[in-house]
């Protein structure tokens, strides 16, 4: 089976991330693509629980149908930082029967080489790149500007993120009171 890998902090996941998965999906000739939320970032940015953003993320991949998972690699893992090239190689380990591609933006690529292990991790897997933020990609797809970031600050001071996130993932950051006027969240 062909899988596509999309990783991010998913914090929380968005329209965006979602209209991402579906283009990969329809056009990239994969069966499959797994959302992997981190399970710390690399940069140490502050994070919503691992278990609040899986359980968005699997939320935002129901509403794509059966050909969008979540894995928990990245937990299972563990460590003190995630890392793409230990992911690869953890989920290579585990389905040696997949052949998976990387999903990664074009706004990223200049940084690859900063990553840890890039260049085994480029030898490791295909890169699906897609353009973003006015960087062109091998899949041209314009995505719209919305950012978790904007989200987070949105709802940190009680406004509106309809239209930015689904209905489902919105109806448990509320259930849930991530990411409000009461939250520790700052970022």
């Amino acid at each position: 089976m062909r899988v596509a890998l999309f990783g991010g902090s998913f914090n929380p996941p968005h329209l965006g991330h979602q209209l991402l998965a579906f283009y990969v999906l329809e056009t990239a000739a994969v069966d499959e693509l797994w959302f992997i939320p981190c399970w710390k970032h690399p940069f140490d940015k502050d994070l919503e629980s691992f278990t609040h953003r899986f359980r968005m993320t699997e939320l935002a991949a129901a509403a794509l149908g059966p050909r969008a998972r979540v894995s928990d690699i990245e937990s299972r893992l563990g460590g003190e930082k995630s890392r793409t090239l230990l992911t690869i190689k953890g989920l290579q380990a585990l389905h040696p029967e997949h052949e998976f591609f990387l999903v990664m933006g074009a706004d990223l690529v200049p940084e690859l080489p900063s990553w840890y292990g890039s260049e085994e991790l480029r030898r490791s897997v295909p890169l699906l790149v897609v353009g973003r933020g006015g960087y062109p990609g091998q899949f041209p797809l314009c995505m719209p500007m919305v950012s978790s970031t904007e989200i987070r600050n949105r709802l940190h001071k009680g406004q509106s993120v309809q239209g930015l996130v689904c209905i489902s993932v919105l109806a448990y950051i509320s259930e849930q009171g991530l990411y409000g006027p009461s939250s520790d969240d700052e970022t």
